[in-house]
């Protein structure tokens, strides 16, 4: 079993920038594809952005793509999301998930197993 404890949320203005961290307990962690997800009050969870076990391939969902950047640093089970001129849609509780998918699928919930608790982000106009 793996556990998952987002952080780095929290309350920012339109154009600012935030960097979410997930850690993960465990020795597995780089057997594990990661994603972000979102989810906004009254709206269905949805991705955000997934990287590959080693990183080296990475997906994002239109809606970021440019302004967000995740990244994974294997050594200290940690992968991050780089989230960039933030906009007030982005407001939501943001998860990671872990995977075993190698990559086909990883924009789907479905394909995640454990997940994390969240974090608050906030962007204000």
């Amino acid at each position: 079993q793996v556990q998952l404890v987002e952080s780095g949320g929290g309350l920012v203005q339109a154009g600012d920038s935030l960097r979410l961290s997930c850690a993960a307990s465990g020795r597995t962690f780089s057997m594990y594809a990661m994603g972000w997800f979102r989810q906004a009050p009254g709206k269905e969870r949805e991705f955000v952005a997934a990287i590959r076990r080693s990183g080296g391939s990475t997906l994002y969902a239109d809606s970021v793509k440019g302004r967000f950047t995740i990244s994974r640093d294997n050594a200290v089970n940690t992968v991050y999301l780089q989230m960039n001129s933030l906009k007030p849609e982005d407001t939501a509780v943001y998860s990671c998930a872990t995977s075993t998918r190698s990559y086909s699928g990883l924009g789907s919930l479905r394909s995640y197993d454990y997940w994390g608790q969240g974090t608050q982000v906030t962007v204000s106009s």
